[in-house]
This record gives structure tokens, C-alpha cells and sequence, in this order.
């Protein structure tokens, strides 16, 4: 199944130079989760919901100081490929391209993807994507440790667990909606003297600009059970995924609770189907790889099988994605020819990037995989990826977390 039938060709696009305070309105007047900005015309990449609601930036700030780049992908991919650009990017949209140029056609959403996908679900259950190791939080947990909670286990959803009532799942909270929640309080406070008591479930606000973190530290004292939602659209762990899919739209949620005998038993997320739609068979790390007609000695699903092989012994290292290149010199060993290999490994530990020469490519590419190898145990990755940036942790949690 391509992607063809789930483009949408209506959407909108905001250039760089765009006021933050206008993005804010068009993502109150919709249910987006991002848009589309320009530059000069040209696709300079999105600006994310949650970016905007847990940015400092003045609202006089442009759209280019909050955008970041996404994958792109043709009209005519696979869903698969969409789903795996779509994790490897973190993103739930992504622009469509036509081949051969660079004009943006049209968009794909990850809830339209899901939606189109949905009947297949059916051949996986909840509990072969769940995430069962979990961590929540009790309703009167305030708003803060929720959100360090978020930032330190690098999740966006908490389930709320009663302890006085025999530990039942009571409601969930998202990054999302504390995020929405403060920042909705705060702009509603602005233009008076803040009052000396505030109660956000009440809605009684006031305050000037200056007096915003003394009544952010007042509102990340207030209780989860203020924001988090309280009717759950819950599946069991045996349940079909497509039916676990159904409950999220019929409730309008990103995740779904899994309760087994009454007990709190897992979460599933969009992400975990998204996840799921890029598994393959045999379960083998896709690798693309330029310079293929100088593999004499391996195969595709070799280079795949040693890269799981140095990766695995990480432990919770995930790869999204495995590039090699390889390219000849003229030089020769007892008519060997010289090979420049160079690997491309981007994970949730950072991109790694090695390359190195050798006499036929399997010796090329073993000494390049053997720098990978060692800059991942020395944790020096060539780049980090984005959310895991000083700036972009400021950007995803907001400035009252930076203090």
C-alpha cells in the first residue's frame, strides 16, 4: 500500500518571518500538530504544537527560530516508508515532494496513515507493542515532578494511579496537556497584578509579563488531577491493535491505558503502531547502500546482520536508520582494489558516522564498523540528535524547567 490515497493536498504553509504569536492562534484554531514554514518558498521544514506551546520565545519572535527539518517522501512510497521516516524524524507529518523537484504536493498525517492501515492491525495484538515497564504518577503529584518526570524518562504520557483506591488507573496525563495547560494559564494571566492565591481549575488569572515566573512556580505546584483526562478509552493486553487503535479515535487520544484484571498493565501509543507498521519479517535493520556493484565479498543482509550485531551488544540502543557508502581507488593488493568505506548509523543514542579504506570491501567496511563501534562505547557520537540538545530540551519543556 502506497501513500498515494492518504495525501492531503489542502494544507498551509507559513513562511519563516511569520510572528510566533500568529502560529499560537492558527494551532488554537485547529487540532493540527504542525505546520509547514517556508523560506523564500522553498520548504524550510515545521514548527511542531508542542514546540510552540513550550516556548519562552516572545510571541513578537518569527516562525525560524522554532523551526526544524523533517524527511520528506514521494507520492508514490510505501506506508512502511512513511511510518519509518515518520519515527526516524520524530515528526507526525511529513511534506510530500514530487520526484524530481522540490515543490511541496501535498502532506501525509500520521492519523491518516494509521486510519488507512487500520484493518491490518488486526494480526498484532496489544501486548506485542505495549510498553509494560512503566512509570506514573498518583493525582496529587504536582505539575513539576510531572514534568521532570517526562524530561527524565524521556516519555510524553503518565498514567495516574490512585494509591487510596486499590491503585486504579483514575485518568493519564500528556506532555502535551501540561504544556497547554501552563501556557494557556500564563497568557491568561498577563495584564494586572498577580493575585497572591491561584487555583488554575478555577481560572482566576491576573498578573503583568514580569510576574510570570513567580506564577509559573505557582502553577507547577498544582496537582495533575487538574489537568489530566479522566475518561480513558482502555484495551486489554490481548485486544486487537486495531480495535486499541479505534479506542484512541473514538476518545480522541494518543494512547491507550492496557488494564488486565482491573490493574494497570501497559500503554500503547500512536507511536507503538507506527512503530509496528515498519517491522518486517525478519525483524532485519534496513541498510541502504550506495556503491553496491563494488560488494564482491558481502551482501545487503550481511552489512544489516553485523550492524545488529555491534549494536545488540548496547542493550536499548535503537537504530533508525543504516547507510553505507562505498567507493573504489585505483590502488590494488594483488588485484584487490582499494575501497573507501563509509557508515552511517543514526540511533537514539546520537548519529554515528566512520569511514575507512581497506583492500576489498569486506575489509573496508569491517574498519569502519570498528570506529562505530568504539565511538559508541565512548558515547561520542558525531552529532546528537535534536531532542536531546540543551536548546531543544529548553524548547520541548519549556523555560520554567531551565532554572
Amino acid at each position: 500500500m502506497d501513500v498515494t490515497d492518504i495525501v492531503d493536498r489542502t494544507f498551509d504553509t507559513y513562511d519563516e518571518t511569520t510572528p510566533v504569536s500568529k502560529l499560537r492562534g492558527a494551532f488554537e484554531d485547529s487540532n493540527r500538530k504542525a505546520l509547514l514554514v517556508t523560506r523564500d518558498g522553498d520548504l524550510e521544514g515545521i514548527v511542531t504544537r508542542r514546540d510552540v506551546l513550550s516556548s519562552h520565545e516572545k510571541n513578537t519572535r518569527k516562525a525560524r527560530s522554532l523551526v526544524r527539518p523533517v524527511p520528506t517522501i514521494g507520492p508514490d512510497e510505501d506506508v512502511r516508508e512513511a511510518a519509518r521516516l515518520m519515527i526516524a524524524g520524530d515528526t507526525r507529518l511529513l511534506p510530500v515532494v514530487e520526484d524530481g523537484t522540490d515543490e511541496v504536493s501535498g502532506v501525509v498525517r500520521a492519523d491518516d496513515l494509521l486510519e488507512a492501515v487500520q484493518p491490518y492491525l488486526s494480526v498484532l495484538d496489544a501486548d506485542d507493542v505495549a510498553t509494560t515497564d512503566l512509570v506514573s504518577v498518583d493525582p496529587g503529584t504536582n505539575l513539576g515532578k510531572a514534568l521532570a518526570t517526562f524530561r527524565k524518562e524521556r516519555i510524553q504520557h503518565l498514567p495516574v494511579v490512585d494509591p487510596d483506591d486499590d491503585g486504579d488507573v483514575v485518568g493519564i496525563v500528556s506532555l502535551v496537556d501540561v504544556l497547554e495547560f501552563v501556557t494557556r494559564e500564563l497568557t491568561r494571566s498577563q495584564g494586572g497584578d498577580p493575585e497572591e492565591h491561584m487555583d488554575a481549575s478555577q481560572g482566576g488569572h491576573h498578573g503583568g509579563f514580569g510576574a510570570r515566573e513567580g506564577e509559573s512556580a505557582d502553577l507547577l505546584e498544582l496537582p495533575v488531577r487538574n489537568v489530566m483526562v479522566e475518561t480513558l478509552g482502555t484495551a486489554s493486553p490481548d485486544e486487537d491493535l486495531d480495535s486499541v487503535l479505534e479506542t484512541m479515535l473514538e476518545f480522541g487520544g494518543s494512547s491507550s491505558i492496557l488494564l488486565e484484571d482491573g490493574s494497570l498493565a501497559g500503554i500503547v501509543t500512536k507511536t507503538d503502531l507506527l512503530e509496528s507498521l515498519t517491522w518486517t519479517e525478519e525483524q532485519q535493520l534496513p541498510v541502504q547502500v550506495f556503491g553496491v556493484d563494488l560488494m564482491a565479498e558481502s551482501s545487503r543482509e550481511g552489512l544489516a546482520e553485523r550492524i545488529e550485531n555491534v549494536t545488540r551488544k548496547f542493550g536499548d540502543m535503537r537504530v533508525f536508520e543504516a547507510k553505507v557508502h562505498f567507493s573504489e581507488h585505483r590502488e590494488r593488493l594483488r588485484g584487490v582494489p582499494q575501497i573507501h568505506a563509509r557508515i552511517r548509523l543514526f540511533t537514539d543514542k546520537g548519529l554515528f558516522v566512520a569511514s575507512d579504506e581497506g583492500y576489498g570491501d569486506r575489509h573496508a567496511f569491517s574498519l569502519a564498523l570498528n570506529a562505530i563501534e568504539r565511538q559508541i562505547l565512548e558515547g561520542k557520537p558525531s552529532s546528537r540528535i535534536k531532542e536531546h540538545s540543551d536548546e531543544d530540551l529548553e524548547k520541548v519543556y519549556g523555560w520554567w524547567l531551565q532554572s
